[in-house]
């Protein structure tokens, strides 16, 4: 019997909102099965519906916590919610995927709200890659608000970014890590600043830190002669103090990027990213099966490791030798 019918079903399921199908259709992307990417062609034109926040930020300093009462007011405005949660850590340990599944338990049971985490097991490209398309599955699958969760550190957070159409970035007071990113020109990514855990006695001083950065890089994401203005606004997520104000914020930027035409702009701009992503990844793995095994590579690696010839120059023979 033909899988097509199978296949076909699930996508129909899949663009009906049914949260079983959608958690199968990710979990083919995650382990390449080809009737993954064929599901992602099929459903693909139903996509660009849904609002795409990522948050980012270092460990600790709240994200899951935030993501969770953010989806607890977007259920109570009646819009349904898709978590993806992209961690680092060891795939054997699992470390924070835990404790983040722990932090989001009150929504396991409402069918509005579906929570999805990814570990990168040491695969940058596959993470990227997978990670990306399952944030269009949950899209095609009607849902409203789409929260993507990165730990702030390494490729992962650029390439899930690099995805949204709203960019969050979240610090908490007395971080050596916070103070850090305002000196590593993290200023330029968010278009919303939260400093969450915001009854820290350090909270004001952060506050009035960051605003110092912001008006001295001018820092505005806008159209022709309008900019918006980067807020920074006061959580405590864990009671919900100041969550209710950064909705209003993230529906205040979706409406701004609406209506100066940015928002199409920031698509193109990420979808054109997502493209040459995964071709880069794709080249990469093209190129380790073709020199898997060639005597002469092996011969230019054992020049490099010896310091008679530099990497730059052994990789242009390698590519020389593609290209011939």
């Amino acid at each position: 019997m033909s899988e097509t019918p199978v296949r076909q079903s699930l996508t129909e399921r899949l663009l009906a909102g049914d949260r079983r199908a959608l958690a199968r259709a990710i979990t083919l992307v995650e382990s390449d099965d080809p009737r993954g990417w064929e599901l992602v062609r099929e459903v693909y034109p139903h996509t660009g519906r849904a609002a795409m926040i990522g948050l980012t930020g270092a460990p600790g300093a709240g994200k899951s916590t935030l993501i969770g009462a953010l989806a607890k007011l977007r259920r109570e405005q009646e819009r349904s919610v898709a978590v993806l949660s992209i961690d680092p850590s060891s795939p054997f340990t699992h470390g924070a995927l835990l404790g983040d599944r722990i932090r989001l338990t009150e929504h396991f049971l409402d069918p509005g709200v579906f929570i999805r985490s990814m570990a990168n097991r040491g695969a940058l490209g596959g993470l990227s890659e997978a990670a990306l398309q399952a944030a269009l599955l949950m899209d095609a699958a009607g849902r409203d608000d789409v929260f993507l969760e990165t730990v702030g550190v390494g490729q992962a957070e650029v390439d899930i970014i690099d995805h949204a159409d709203t960019i969050v970035l979240v610090l908490m007071p007395g971080s050596g890590d916070s103070i850090q990113a305002l000196k590593a020109g993290v200023m330029e990514i968010p278009d919303i600043i939260v400093v969450n855990k915001a009854d820290h006695p350090l909270t004001d001083t952060m506050v009035r830190e960051i605003k110092s950065v912001l008006a001295l890089g001018a820092v505005g994401h806008g159209h022709d002669d309008a900019f918006w203005s980067v807020p920074v606004i006061k959580t405590q997520a864990h009671i919900g103090e100041g969550v209710a104000e950064l909705v209003a914020k993230l529906d205040e930027h979706r409406a701004f990027i609406e209506a100066q035409g940015t928002l199409s702009e920031r698509r193109r701009r990420n979808l054109r990213s997502e493209v040459l992503s995964i071709c880069t990844h794709r080249l990469r793995r093209q190129l380790e099966a073709r020199i898997e095994g060639d005597p002469r590579f092996q011969e230019l690696l054992d020049e490099v490791v010896a310091r008679r010839l530099d990497p730059a120059s052994a990789a242009g023979e390698i590519l020389g030798r593609l290209e011939s």
